[in-house]
């Protein structure tokens, strides 16, 4: 029996991670597995709660469990409270730290089903699959910031980029490991013109990249990598970087799939892995069914792949899915001419369907 953590959240969040928690339960009766899911508190529903986005039940419901699933956390109803006391900030970042994951990993992969969805031509992005691999307890984000009053008037506000040797060298060993498994090409992307930060990131990466002369290893600029994201995509097969940069591109990378709705992402390093789509709560859509499910049920599939080691079993999903959207199924953020439009219950009862079927 696998302990499966869900953590649904604010917004959107109980309605999407209800659909892989169904597709889940389909790939156990398939397969013969028993998943035993909990849920808990976790962003603003837990501050309504009890006063605090991430309450001590919660961080234990995490480390006894083999997994974990989150759905998103945030909105506008809590953005006036102080930053340890946000969702985002006093939930998200403390949790991964907690858990020891240092890195995610973000899939962009256009879909042959969809490959007009995308704002980019077909040519460009057709048979598109990247993964990022993100830096997630290092830099910006969890440096030391703080305000100093100037003496003539007005505010200093400072913000602390810190990196270590370890912490460059277990993401670049893990972006290696991964390109072995995929095209066997690693990307690093840095601004070493400018930061000190990023000069030291490269010269690692370099030294790491020497014990794996079978993946071909490139570096480039953040602005640059921006530029060809948009240009050839299909040049890439994986990316490395650290926290801020990987933050935003993988955000920009997940665009040429078509809609947030479609990226997944898996937090590891530690333990017990964290497995959550990339889009945010959106608030406004809360209770309407109208949300794509998809990234969600694709972050499912990660956790079986990575925290559960059933590989099968992923790709069952991934089939699944495929399957779902050539028979032309889609949510409101991919519908398109031509095609049937479903609510969030009915693309997962779609996806459900094909799993019982044997695809």
């Amino acid at each position: 029996m696998y302990k499966i953590a869900v953590l649904p959240g604010d917004g959107i969040g109980p309605e999407i991670t209800v659909q892989t928690v169904r597709v889940l339960e389909a790939v156990g009766r398939r397969f013969g597995h028993e998943f035993k899911f909990t849920e808990g508190l976790i962003g603003g529903a837990a501050y309504d709660a009890v006063g605090h986005p991430l309450p001590p039940e919660t961080l234990d419901l995490c480390h006894n469990s083999d997994a974990i699933l989150l759905g998103a956390v945030g909105g506008p109803k809590w953005d006036n409270l102080p930053s340890h006391l946000r969702p985002e900030a006093g939930a998200l970042l403390p949790l991964r730290k907690e858990l020891g994951l240092y890195a995610n990993l973000r899939p962009a992969k256009v879909f042959p089903a969809l490959v007009n969805a995308s704002t980019l031509k077909p040519e460009v992005v057709a048979g598109l699959d990247i993964l990022v691999v993100r830096e997630l307890t290092g830099g910006l984000y969890f440096g030391k910031k703080y305000r100093e009053p100037l003496d003539g008037g007005g505010i200093r506000v400072v913000d602390t980029l810190e990196y270590t040797t370890p912490e460059i060298e277990r993401i670049a060993r893990l972006a290696f490991q991964m390109a072995r498994k995929r095209r066997k090409k690693v990307t690093s992307v840095d601004k070493a013109n400018v930061l000190e930060s990023s000069r030291y990131w490269r010269e690692v990466v370099s030294a790491i990249g020497t014990e794996y002369p079978d993946v071909e290893l490139d570096h480039y600029y953040v602005d640059n990598c921006a530029m060809q994201l948009v240009k050839n995509p299909r040049q890439f097969d994986v990316l490395v970087t650290e926290n801020m940069f990987g933050d935003i591109l993988s955000d920009q990378a997940s665009m040429l799939s078509g809609s947030l709705g479609m990226l997944a992402s898996a937090s590891i390093g530690g333990n017990i892995g964290l497995y959550e789509p990339s889009h945010g709560s959106a608030p406004k859509y809360t209770g309407m069914q109208r949300a794509n499910p998809i990234a969600t049920i694709l972050s499912g599939a990660m956790l079986l792949r990575f925290s559960l080691n059933l590989e099968e079993e992923a790709d069952c999903i991934e089939r699944a899915i495929t399957r779902v959207l050539d028979l032309g199924y889609r949510t409101a953020d991919l519908m398109e001419e031509g095609k049937e439009l479903v609510n969030t219950i009915q693309m997962g009862d779609r996806i459900i369907e094909q799993i019982e079927s044997g695809v």
